[in-house]
């Protein structure tokens, strides 16, 4: 008996290793802990540089805004422009069996015309900013195009300046295609950021270029982009097929989306409006889905920024990228700049403006007096919305962009305007 219990008796450690023992493993613990946090800074740290370095040298680029005024008071002023083109940014053609998926036809149709046309005004307090978009079909004084004078459609200023750069380098004996292209789209953006500074009256400080394409890309990178329409449409010219309501458009629907003009009440100001409601679903869709704190997420938007987007040099878009994540959430404010009526031009529609009138508005808006004056805010629809900001003078019936808009509709679209 006593043998047994001699043998299967545990002899206890003493206190001092008891002890010795409990005062190490918090320590190992914590140094465990420590290093574990230290590799994953290192790791996400790394990553995010990794991922900056990628973007910054694989992203097109573009000097058209060298030299040009910048804006004051650490406001910026930042100039998107799609472009109906059916190329990639180094003039491509995009494959067939995308053009079929986009419902864009042939690769020559389209030209290069700045279909949409939207500033960004990013106060430098951190107050709402406002995107205020320029209907393609403006008449106003083109710029920057060598040896033009007058007016045409605010789209069409990028296409005449690429062709004539390209023209003149043709005469110097210039062949290289991949040069013609390139050079006649620098002489492009130039002009057409001219003509935009030129037409609302104030700097332009950065740009990014998206092709037709790149909707189609920045949806599919967000895993779709949630909008709401008031009621269902069906255009075969630009596949849209939508029911009423709020629903999540993949890549090919959303292009559907921004592209439709046959069969809404005002054609293209209809489009201008869903331009703008994509827009505001792909800012909250950043935001609410972690895009810029998932590396795999951050992964897929920045490879379809390398394929579809061209900025001005310079630009620090890591800065913006952070800065993009606050304007998500309803904090950016859009509106269509008013037009008077519409005309004719060589036998084209166009649409009549007040050039002083435009000034004035966009002076009202993101000017000094924006912030502190009230009675300059007018019915600019809220957080999100779609409103125009009010005019001294009212154009002609429906000829407002944001005239004749649905208004107190039963449609909820979950901080999304609803859009025809």
């Amino acid at each position: 008996m006593s043998a047994h219990r001699r043998k299967t008796t545990t002899p206890k450690p003493s206190g001092r290793h008891t002890a010795g023992h409990r005062r190490r493993s918090p320590r190992r613990i914590t140094r465990l802990l420590l290093t574990t946090a230290a590799a994953l800074v290192v790791l996400v740290g790394g990553t995010a540089w990794y991922l900056y370095r990628d973007l910054a040298g694989s992203i097109g680029t573009s000097k058209a805004l060298q030299g040009a005024e910048k804006s004051a008071h650490g406001d910026t002023n930042i100039l998107l422009m799609g472009l109906d083109s059916r190329r990639d940014k180094n003039g491509e053609k995009l494959p067939e069996k995308v053009l079929d998926r986009l419902h864009a036809g042939s690769s020559d149709i389209g030209g290069y015309n700045t279909n949409t046309l939207i500033l960004l005004h990013v106060p430098a307090d951190g107050g709402k900013a406002k995107a205020f978009s320029i209907p393609r079909d403006d008449f106003v004084e083109l710029k920057g195009i060598p040896g033009y004078t007058g007016k045409d459609k605010i789209k069409k200023a990028y296409g005449l300046a690429k062709a004539k750069q390209e023209e003149q380098l043709a005469g110097q004996g210039v062949q290289d295609r991949r040069q013609l292209e390139r050079d006649g789209r620098e002489a492009g953006r130039k002009a057409a950021i001219e003509t935009v500074r030129s037409f609302l009256g104030v700097p332009v400080d950065h740009f990014a270029e998206l092709n037709l394409a790149g909707f189609y890309h920045l949806a599919d990178a967000l895993d779709g982009v949630p909008v709401c329409l008031n009621k269902a449409v069906k255009d075969k010219n630009s596949g849209a097929d939508f029911p009423a309501g709020r629903q999540t458009l993949d890549g090919e629907q959303s292009l559907a989306f921004v592209r439709q003009r046959m069969g809404l009440p005002r054609g293209d100001l209809d489009r201008t409006k869903r331009q703008q409601a994509f827009l505001a679903g792909a800012t909250q869709k950043l935001n609410s889905v972690g895009t810029f704190t998932d590396p795999v997420k951050l992964m897929k938007l920045i490879d379809a920024a390398k394929q579809d987007v061209v900025t001005d040099e310079g630009w620090d878009l890591l800065a913006f990228v952070k800065q993009a994540k606050n304007l998500s959430g309803g904090r950016v404010e859009f509106m269509t700049l008013p037009v008077e009526g519409f005309g004719r031009n060589h036998g084209e529609d166009i649409n009549v403006v007040d050039d002083m009138k435009i000034k004035r508005r966009i002076a009202e808006q993101i000017g000094p007096k924006a912030s502190a004056d009230p009675t300059t805010s007018g019915d600019s629809g809220g957080s999100g919305g779609s409103g125009d900001s009010g005019a001294a003078q009212a154009p002609p019936a429906g000829s407002d962009p944001d005239q004749g808009q649905s208004k107190g509709t039963a449609i909820d679209g979950g901080g999304i305007p609803c859009v025809d």
